[in-house]
């Protein structure tokens, strides 16, 4: 039996009185809260780093015949009480030889009430209208902001930079020039140094040396991509990088760079009459986790909280942990935000449904394609999406075929070159 079938998980917890398993459905969510209350113990997940730790110094120890069970204090769900008979390992061993084994050997074996079902939780977004009110509602209760007439008011976070404004009024103008793009690009340093840095990464393999901004316009990126890049770069700079972070998962800006190097990798697969804009794609792959940074911003102390779920929660889409734990997602937060910064249609709606594989309403295909990026990519380790199939209806849309994209996520996956680009956006 794979671990993929079994019907209970085994999750590692500790705190400063030691170590311990939680065992729990494996459709269900760990509530560390409940765990907490209950065990009367400030239990958090382990770290990869703190399992590897305590098994080179043998405080881990599977259990004799087990390949996913330790000789530790162990708390059971009471959802699997009086289930005994319930096969829990690959080797075939039962919920109750798995109890009496940790028993016999001194540890102590507590039922405690601490898993939700995955039916309880809700990991779908209300309709778009009420974003509004569960947004404010969210603020209120769990923030002490005040509410104000904009939302990046409330929120406390910069308007949106002149050098941002002018790139999109440049962009709206369908006479702008590349030496226009140049001049206002160039104004900001660090934004130019980005740029060319970009164009300069063997990803693209331009011929020669990048030597300017004019030259990652007219050379290796155009100005389409160039202009929508920029205004991605300067967004993901008006919120600082949270210290806080989900072990085990892709660190923001890694995450950015995979997912709008993919999207255009996927686009560059449809038939020409379903692609999307180059730019707008590759900007709304770059923001697509633009809600993560506001999280962090807004709800500090909840912000840890989401990041231990989603560490004891791996499988379990971030979206239904954070209707969880404040009533909201990231996606509906940073599209509310990009409407009142005027963003471009396409990104908000991109940034709204990237978690939704059925939806078909206006620019489906920019949250489609975001949606499909982030599942293959998963597949490979990379990114904060639940590792979940993808429907075959979903390539048919966009007029994709499964396995030369696989091949494109796996080139990408495989190249360095995103990751040192993904370096320098994080510097």
């Amino acid at each position: 039996m794979s671990e993929s079938l079994l019907v209970v998980r085994c999750v590692l917890v500790q705190d400063d009185l030691g170590i311990a398993q939680c065992i729990l459905a494996a459709n269900a969510m760990l509530d560390l809260n409940s765990l907490q209350t209950h065990a009367q113990r400030k239990l958090l997940p382990m770290s990869p780093h703190d399992i590897e730790k305590a098994s080179r110094s043998r405080r881990l120890t599977l259990i004799t015949g087990s390949e996913n069970f330790y000789m530790l204090p162990t708390f059971v769900d009471t959802s699997l009480a009086g289930k005994g008979n319930l096969v829990v390992d690959s080797q075939g061993g039962t919920l109750g030889g798995l109890r009496d084994t940790i028993h016999n050997q001194g540890q102590h074996v507590r039922h405690l009430e601490f898993a939700v079902p995955t039916t309880k939780l809700r990991f779908d977004l209300p309709d778009a209208g009420e974003d509004s009110k569960r947004i404010h509602d969210s603020i209120g209760n769990f923030t002490s902001l005040r509410i104000k007439q904009r939302l990046d008011e409330t929120l406390e976070i910069p308007p949106l930079s002149a050098t941002a404004n002018r790139i999109m009024q440049l962009r709206a103008n369908p006479n702008a020039t590349v030496n226009e793009l140049t001049s206002i690009v160039e104004a900001d340093p660090s934004l130019a140094a980005q740029v060319v840095s970009w164009a300069s990464s063997p990803y693209y393999a331009a011929p020669g040396k990048i030597r300017s901004v004019q030259d990652a316009i007219v050379r290796v990126l155009g100005f389409d991509l160039v202009s929508n890049l920029a205004v991605g770069l300067i967004l993901g700079r008006s919120v600082t990088l949270p210290k806080e972070a989900a072990d085990g998962f892709t660190p923001y800006w890694l995450q950015a760079v995979y997912c709008s190097t993919a999207v255009e990798a996927l686009a560059r697969q449809m038939p020409v009459s379903k692609r999307p804009r180059q730019g707008m794609m590759y900007l709304a792959g770059l923001l697509h986790n633009f809600g993560y940074l506001i999280l962090a911003h807004t709800f500090p102390p909840h912000f840890t909280s989401i990041c231990r779920y989603m560490e004891a929660n791996p499988a379990i889409s971030h979206v239904a942990l954070e209707n969880h734990l404040i009533g909201i997602s990231r996606e509906q937060i940073s599209a509310w935000l990009m409407q009142a910064w005027n963003m471009p249609e396409e990104v908000c709606i991109a940034l709204r449904y990237q978690q939704d594989g059925t939806y078909q309403g206006p620019h489906a295909v920019y949250a489609n394609l975001i949606y499909l990026s982030m599942r293959l990519l998963r597949q490979h380790g990379i990114g904060d999406a639940p590792p979940e199939p993808i429907s075959s209806d979903l390539y048919q849309r966009l007029g994709l075929d499964a396995v030369k994209c696989e091949e494109a996520i796996q080139k990408l996956v495989n190249s360095a070159d995103v990751r040192s680009i993904a370096d320098q956006m994080a510097h």
